[in-house]
Formats: C-alpha cells, sequence, structure tokens
C-alpha cells in the first residue's frame, strides 16, 4: 500500500477544501487584484493545484524517498563517474554556522576564516595536481573543462597566433568535444589501438600547428593508464600545443602520480567524484582547474590571494608563493605542509585586479559549499590518506575484476586502475541477452547498475567502479549476482527489473516526447 500510494500523483491525492496551511490576515490594505494587475496578466481561472494536509504530503515524499537508490543505501558501482560514500563529517563541516550563515556580499574583511580556507585548498589542488595556479570558481566538471579550453584560447590569442583545434581519443568522455565546440573549437577525435590506449601514428596524423589542445582522460574510461603519456605530451609540446587531463579519474592517482608531473598543463577536478562529494541532480557541483604557471594570468576573476601583514619583530619569510595564488611546487616542497610559520600575519582577499583574464566565469567565487567539503576530505586523509584511497580504489576494482572475468569478459586484459569496462557481446551473440538486461535486472538484486554502452569502443560495455569505500563482502555480493543473472533465461532478462515500481520504460520515446506539464 505504502508504495502504491507513493507512485500516485499528488493531484490523484488531491481532495477539494483539504489543506495544510493557515495563513495569518493580511496586514497591508487591501486593494482589488484588478487595480493592481492588468486582465491581460491574469488568468481566467485558479491553477489547478493538488488540495492535501500535510500528513499527505508529508508520507507522499517520505514515501518517495524509499523508492530512491543512493550511495547511503546501495552499492553504486556506476563507472564513468565515481560514486562513492560520502563522509558525514564533511556534511557536518560544511554546515557550520560560520560558513553556511557568511553571505558573499560581506566585506572581505568578515570572510577571512572563509578565504583563508578556500586559499588553502587552492594550495592542496596545485599541490594534488602538479600545477600551481588554480580557480575555484567553475561549478562543475564539464564547465571546468569549459574554462579550462577558453583559458587555452585566450593563452594562444595573447601570443598573437590563435588555434583552432581540439584533439581526444575515442574513449573519452562525451563532455570532451562538447566543451571544445562551446570554446569555438574545431573537436577531432584520434582513435585508440587494440589495447586500448591512444593510437600514436594516428595522433601524429592529426597533430599540426593548429592545435591548440589535446584532452586526455589518464587514467583512461577503460580503466588503463596510458602507457605513451610521457611520448604523447612530448610530441604534443614539440607542436606548441596544451595538454589538458580530464581529471574525473583522479581517484585512481592520488597521492600516486601528479599530472602535471607527466605531462599535462591543465585539469580539472570533480570534488564530488574525487574527495567525496555528494553528488545532486545535476547540482550544485564544483569543477576547480588547475593550470600552469604560463596559464595563470588567464584564469577567471576572482582567485583568492594571501597577502603579508607586516608585524614588528617578525623575522620569517612567507611560504614561497604563486603570484596567481597557488603554492609555488619546487622539487621537495609540499604545499600541504605550508603557511605553518606562527609569527607572520596575512589577510586574504579576492584577485580581481587581471587584466588577461578570460572574466568570471560563474557568479560569486564558486560553489563554496561544495568546496569546504573537499577540504574537510583533504585534511581529513592528509597525504598518506589520498595515496591510500588510491590503491585501496585500484585494490578493490582489481579484485571484482578478477572474481567476474571469466563470466564478463574484460577486452583490455586482466589489469585495471580504479575501473575496468566488461563486455557482455559473448552473451549477446549465444544467448540474445545484452547490458541493458544485466544492468536492469542488477536492481532485483538490491544493486545500482553500472554504466552501459560507454565507452563506445567496447561492445556491450558494462563500466563498474567500485571505489575504495566498499568492502570485501559488498563486492563478493555483487559478483554473485552478477554470476547468477548470466545463467537466468533471457526471458527473465528481458523483462528486468521485476521488483521495482516502473519496469523497463520505452527510453527513446521518454527522450524524444518528454511529458512536461500536468493534464487535467
Amino acid at each position: 500500500m505504502r508504495n502504491q500510494r507513493a507512485t500516485q500523483l499528488l493531484f490523484e491525492l488531491s481532495h477539494p477544501g483539504r489543506g495544510g496551511a493557515v495563513l495569518p490576515a493580511c496586514d497591508v490594505p487591501q486593494q482589488p487584484i484588478a487595480e493592481l494587475i492588468p486582465d491581460k496578466h491574469r488568468a481566467s481561472a485558479r491553477p489547478p493545484l493538488p488540495e492535501l494536509a500535510e500528513p499527505e504530503v508529508v508520507r507522499h515524499y517520505a514515501n518517495l524517498s524509499t523508492l530512491n537508490m543512493s550511495v547511503d543505501t546501495h552499492f553504486y558501482p556506476l563507472g564513468s563517474c565515481t560514486m562513492k560514500y560520502n563522509s558525514k563529517r564533511n556534511e557536518r563541516v560544511a554546515g557550520l554556522p560560520g560558513i553556511v550563515d557568511l553571505h558573499p556580499y560581506q566585506p572581505e574583511s568578515t570572510l577571512q576564516g572563509l578565504l583563508h580556507l578556500l586559499y588553502e585548498l587552492q594550495c592542496y589542488l596545485a599541490e594534488i595536481a602538479g600545477l600551481p595556479c588554480v580557480s575555484l570558481q567553475p561549478a562543475a566538471g564539464a564547465h571546468g573543462e569549459l574554462t579550462a579550453l577558453m583559458v587555452a584560447a585566450a593563452y594562444f590569442r595573447h601570443q598573437g597566433r590563435p588555434r583552432h583545434k581540439v584533439l581526444a581519443p575515442d574513449s573519452a568522455h562525451g563532455t570532451n568535444p562538447a566543451s571544445a565546440a562551446m570554446a569555438g573549437f574545431e573537436f577531432v577525435t584520434v582513435r585508440s589501438n587494440p589495447q586500448g590506449f591512444v593510437d600514436l601514428e594516428d595522433l601524429d596524423a592529426k597533430l599540426d600547428d593548429d592545435v591548440a589542445v589535446f584532452m586526455i582522460t589518464n587514467p583512461s574510461t577503460l580503466g588503463l593508464f596510458e602507457r605513451g603519456m610521457r611520448s604523447i605530451a612530448e610530441r604534443v609540446h614539440a607542436k606548441a600545443g596544451l595538454i589538458y587531463l580530464d581529471g574525473a579519474n583522479m581517484n585512481a592517482i592520488l597521492g600516486i602520480c601528479r599530472p602535471g608531473d607527466f605531462g599535462a598543463d591543465m585539469m580539472h577536478f570533480n570534488p564530488h567524484k574525487t574527495f567525496s562529494g555528494p553528488h545532486g541532480g545535476g547540482g550544485p557541483g564544483a569543477g576547480p582547474i588547475a593550470v600552469a604557471e604560463r596559464l595563470g594570468p588567464f584564469l577567471p576573476t576572482p582567485v583568492v590571494e594571501r597577502v603579508e601583514v607586516g608585524v614588528p619583530g617578525a623575522s620569517p619569510a612567507p611560504p614561497q608563493q604563486s603570484v596567481w595564488g597557488g603554492a609555488s611546487l619546487a622539487p621537495g616542497t609540499r604545499a600541504l605542509a605550508a603557511d605553518t610559520q606562527t609569527n607572520t600575519c596575512y589577510r586574504y582577499r579576492l584577485a580581481y585586479d587581471r587584466p588577461e583574464s578570460i572574466g568570471r566565469v560563474r557568479s560569486f567565487f564558486g560553489n563554496t559549499g561544495v568546496l569546504v567539503r573537499a577540504y574537510a576530505y583533504i585534511r581529513t586523509h592528509g597525504p598518506e590518506g589520498l595515496r591510500r584511497v588510491a590503491e585501496n580504489a585500484v585494490l578493490n576494482a582489481n579484485y571484482l575484476l578478477s572474481q567476474i572475468k571469466d563470466v564478463l569478459p574484460v577486452p583490455q586484459g586482466n589489469r585495471c586502475t580504479h575501473e575496468f569496462v566488461a563486455s557482455a557481446a559473448r552473451l549477446k551473440a549465444e544467448r540474445g541477452i545484452s547490458a541493458m538486461d544485466i544492468a536492469k535486472r542488477l536492481l532485483d538484486y538490491g544493486f545500482h547498475a553500472p554504466t552501459v554502452y560507454f565507452p563506445l569502443t567496447v561492445k556491450e560495455a558494462v563500466m563498474i567502479e567500485p571505489t575504495e569505500t566498499e568492502s570485501k563482502e559488498t563486492l563478493d555480493a555483487f559478483a554473485a549476482a552478477l554470476r547468477t543473472i548470466v545463467q537466468e533465461p533471457a526471458e527473465l532478462l528481458h523483462e528486468a527489473p521485476h521488483t521495482t515500481i516502473i519496469s523497463r520504460p520505452d527510453e527513446v520515446t521518454a527522450a524524444r516526447k518528454a511529458v512536461l506539464r500536468w493534464k487535467d
């Protein structure tokens, strides 16, 4: 009964005359509505809104919430988008009054604590990336991509030699070509070789003096660390192009290697993936970018800067700084250990006076609530802990791969980084069981479905990422469910899921003929 009512619309639960709110008497002079709003702007009748008592509304939404899958309720092996358990301590930190009660229009003098936090986060991200200049402003990973490509375009324009092409492998995230097009570039695809790595011959054939950026996800969407990364970077840099690192898969290499060290000139972070922020239905999010020193002047405004305030008798010099707000990354230095001197005072400011900047790309100075959660996560783990995050993510992925590869082959080998791409192509050919059938049936076993049919380079792809937060028992249960599913009758799988309110909607029709307005 509970689930049946949860699937009813509020309009279906409505009864005339019911209500859950009592409004106070009007405390201002009343005027006829016709005198306030012209006839042409008024509806001819009241909107047909549902009428319900408060308990009915509360129960309706509470029942709906029990139908959801989330990282708090289920294993979420999505692949292509790291979905790990969100630490609740990060939520508590982000909810402190000194953070949530602030307003971006307050004077900087009253925001020093938050600006200090954001400045330190810039330093931490610079250290993790191996790239010294950071902007926290972009609102999502794809927005970070777009922002970085706009920075690249401004960089080449400033040199007096605009470039027009962006290259990326055929296994790239779909946001890569979209971001390139929005930034005004022509997008060119580079083939992968049979092993899943960049085809260097095809790269050479397409790499010319008009290429601004080569975008690469490393580790790749196949869960492979690009073996030819150094050679790729040398080829692109020899043509004076830039390397952009899609940071979607940073969860695999935290504390192990840094994109700036293996050739990247720009990258974005996904705090919700890498640093355990909540995933929302499209937002709010954040997509900080880190860039090389020569690209720093073109970052969006504002950037948080630290300014030394003179203190009588203060002798130590402040830690070495980048003029654009990031920590300088001289060999052997660690931004995570910076700013430990206690007899020098600093204030923090939002730097707007940057003549070569591409300008603002988002209101205010970023989604600080998401950024605070990332800061709390990084501070909780520290340098060694972040490395353990990556090591355990890779361990879990390889363990799960070893448990299912005999029933769902993994075309790109027996080892992976944080994720792997299995294939249902053999099952499809032999028994008519598709990747979609497997994904839908997993819902009946209490697991969220992994990503399917991506990347496009693998037929009947099933893309699985367990993350570091899942136990061996959870991974064993997931592997057991997959092994059971592939032995079930095809007819059963074609109609799955069987335990959910809605089984298998016509997704093509739903996408092309969406019902966006309720009709009586």
